[in-house]
């Protein structure tokens, strides 16, 4: 599903990803984490272009990603993307917010959006917020409905930039439950998070990323029981230490 070959990066002088070679297979469910700064939200921003590459090649279902004429809207109407921060339109409701995309882009006509966006916020649980404003909702209940608005252009893969990070700890789960019950169903996922239990229950592979390179990739299994690389074991040894030690 997607192909990652050499891909280069540089902010000015910074190198913010280096020589990443990486295969997501159709159905895998992939999680990217890593240390602040480690390259990996670029990485998943160039996938649909929300950040461009000095050097490599991506491909999406077979096509380059980053071909100069390319048609980047159509392209970014096949992937599901949800952001850190919600990004919904204040001024829509949350039924609109589903289903604007869906009519400009995909051409839905508005009776077809609109079952399918009614049917997707049924099943995260947000049928009853159709008409509500994003403002009128919690930031959980707002990160279901940015879920749902990706889902209904139907795109066969979905990413997400640190989805539960913007959000206060007692929301963080119901968002985690819709994004379990998705790759329950097959869906291509790479998901960019510091939430390692979702990472440990759910992902097929979890790759470990510093100073923009991929440094190890592995099951959640040999990941968290069996690390390779000298940084992961720090890395894993950093996030578990205050538990050990009472501090939290």
């Amino acid at each position: 599903m997607i192909e990652l070959n050499n891909v280069n990066k540089w902010y000015g002088d910074y190198h913010a990803l280096v020589d990443v070679t990486e295969t997501i297979a159709s159905g895998e469910v992939v999680v990217v984490c890593g240390p602040s700064g480690s390259g990996k939200s670029t990485l998943i921003r160039t996938i649909n272009r929300l950040e461009e590459i000095q050097g490599g090649q991506i491909r999406l279902d077979g096509r380059d990603v980053h071909e100069p004429k390319l048609d980047v809207n159509q392209l970014r109407a096949g992937i599901g993307f949800v952001f850190q921060q919600f990004n919904l339109f204040p001024h829509l409701t949350v039924l609109d917010n589903c289903t604007l995309a869906a009519v400009r882009l995909k051409k839905m006509t508005q009776s077809e959006a609109r079952d399918r966006a009614m049917a997707l916020l049924e099943r995260v649980g947000l049928a009853h917020k159709a008409q509500a404003l994003p403002a009128q909702l919690s930031g959980g209940q707002q990160q279901r409905v940015a879920i749902a608005r990706a889902l209904t252009l139907k795109p066969p893969v979905m990413l997400l930039d640190e989805p539960t990070s913007a959000l206060d700890p007692e929301m963080v789960g119901e968002v985690l439950l819709v994004m379990r019950d998705l790759a329950r169903d097959g869906m291509t996922m790479v998901c960019v998070t510091h939430e390692m239990g979702f990472a440990r229950e759910v992902a097929d592979r979890v790759i470990f990323m510093d100073q923009g390179a991929v440094l190890e990739r592995a099951t959640p299994h040999e990941f968290f029981n069996h690390p390779q690389h000298p940084r992961t074991q720090k890395f894993l040894a950093d996030i578990r230490s205050p538990f050990e030690h009472g501090v939290a």
